[in-house]
C-alpha cells in the first residue's frame, strides 16, 4: 500500500526529523552551558616574548578566572604564523582551541595565498581585544621635526628617505606604505628580520625613519634618542599624549594603522560558545589590573564581540588588499 502513497513515508521522515530537532537543539544548548569542560588552548603562532604572545598571556590569565577553567597559551611558530593557524583550523570546532591573531592573519594570505587565512571557511571571529599603535619616529639627530617636514623632504628628493620595518607585511611596513600612498610620496623600504634589528639601525641613523611600536617608541623618545612625529592610530595614544596623529599632522582623514589583536576559532564553533568566549575576553580586559598591564605594552584596549570583530577583519582584508596591490608588494 505504501508504494502507492509515498507521501506517507515522507511525512513519517519529517515527523522523525521534527522530533529530533528539539533534542538536538537542547543538546547543543547543554553543551554550550557546560563549556568549557576542560582547559582551553590559545595557540600563538609566534615566538614567546613578543607582543602577540604577551597580550595573549595577559588576557588568558584573566579569562581563566572568568571561565573558571584553565586557559593555556601555547606557541606554535613557523611559516609566518601558518603552522599555528593550520593547527587551529583542523582542531575540533568546540571552542577549546583558539588562535591568537594580529595583522599577519589578514596580510599573510594576501602576500602568500598558500598561507591559511580567514577566508570565510577556516575560522570564525571570536573577539577583538585592542590595538597597539605605531609611532612615526626619526633619530634625534635628524633635522626633521614634524611630519609635514618629512613629507616635504620626500617630495623634494623622491626615494632618498628610507624607513625600517620588522619585515614585509608587518605593521611597521604597512604604516609607512599607507602614508606614502595617501600622500603620494616615494619612501624606500628597508626590511629587517625583526623590530630589534630595525631599531638598532634607526638609532644609528642608518635609516631615516620608522613606524615603531608605541611602548618601545616611548622609551626611546623619553630617553632623547628618537623624536616622535606622529602616531598611526585614529586617536592620540595615552602612551605619548602630546604627539599628534598622522591624520592630524598631515591632514589625512581616514589614515589609521595599528597592531591589533584578537581571537578566532575553527569554523563551525557554536554561536553560544563563541558568545561565552567573547564575554570572557571582554570581562578579562575590563579588569583594572589587566588593563594596566596591557596599557604598559602601549595597547588601547577596545573589546569587540564576534560580529564586530568579523566586520573588522573583513574591512582590514579589503583595505590591505588594495594597498598591497597598488604597491605591488608580495612575500618575495
Amino acid at each position: 500500500m505504501d508504494a502507492f502513497y509515498p507521501w506517507r513515508r515522507l511525512a513519517a521522515g519529517m515527523l522523525a526529523c521534527a522530533a529530533l530537532t528539539p533534542a538536538a537543539t537542547l543538546a547543543a544548548a547543554d553543551d554550550a552551558a557546560r563549556f568549557p569542560d576542560r582547559p582551553v588552548r590559545i595557540i600563538v603562532p609566534f615566538s614567546a616574548g613578543g607582543v602577540v604572545d604577551s597580550v595573549t598571556r595577559i588576557t588568558a590569565e584573566n579569562m581563566a578566572k572568568v571561565l573558571q577553567q584553565a586557559v593555556i597559551v601555547e606557541n606554535k611558530t613557523g611559516a609566518g604564523g601558518a603552522i599555528g593557524a593550520d593547527l587551529v583550523a583542523k582542531a575540533p570546532a568546540d571552542g577549546h582551541t583558539l588562535l591568537a591573531v594580529s595583522p599577519s592573519f589578514v596580510v599573510g594570505p594576501l602576500l602568500n595565498p598558500s598561507i591559511q587565512g580567514k577566508g570565510g571557511k577556516d575560522f570564525r571571529a571570536v573577539a577583538g581585544i585592542g590595538a597597539v599603535p605605531n609611532v612615526i619616529v626619526v633619530p634625534a639627530s635628524s633635522p626633521l621635526r614634524t611630519l609635514p617636514q618629512l613629507l616635504d623632504a620626500a617630495r623634494k628628493q623622491p626615494g632618498t628617505l628610507t624607513y625600517a620595518s620588522a619585515g614585509i607585511g608587518t605593521s611597521n611596513h604597512l604604516s609607512a606604505e599607507l602614508l606614502a600612498q595617501m600622500t603620494r610620496v616615494k619612501l624606500t623600504h628597508v626590511p629587517y628580520k625583526g623590530q630589534p634589528e630595525a631599531l638598532s639601525d634607526l638609532l644609528g641613523a642608518r635609516v631615516s625613519m620608522m613606524a615603531l611600536t608605541s611602548a618601545i617608541a616611548r622609551q626611546q623618545v623619553q630617553s632623547g634618542k628618537l623624536r616622535a612625529l606622529a602616531v598611526t592610530s585614529a586617536r592620540r595614544t595615552a602612551v605619548l599624549p602630546d604627539v599628534p596623529t598622522v591624520a592630524e599632522a598631515a591632514q589625512l582623514p581616514g589614515y589609521e594603522v595599528g597592531a591589533w589583536f584578537g581571537l578566532v576559532a575553527p569554523q563551525g564553533t557554536p554561536d553560544a560558545v563563541v558568545r561565552k568566549l567573547a564575554d570572557a575576553a571582554a570581562r578579562a580586559t575590563a579588569d583594572p589590573a589587566t588593563a594596566r598591564r596591557l596599557a604598559e605594552l602601549g595597547m588601547d584596549v577596545a573589546p569587540q564581540p564576534a560580529a564586530a570583530f568579523d566586520r573588522f577583519l573583513d574591512a582590514e582584508t579589503k583595505k590591505w588588499t588594495g594597498v598591497l596591490k597598488t604597491a605591488g608588494i608580495t612575500a618575495q
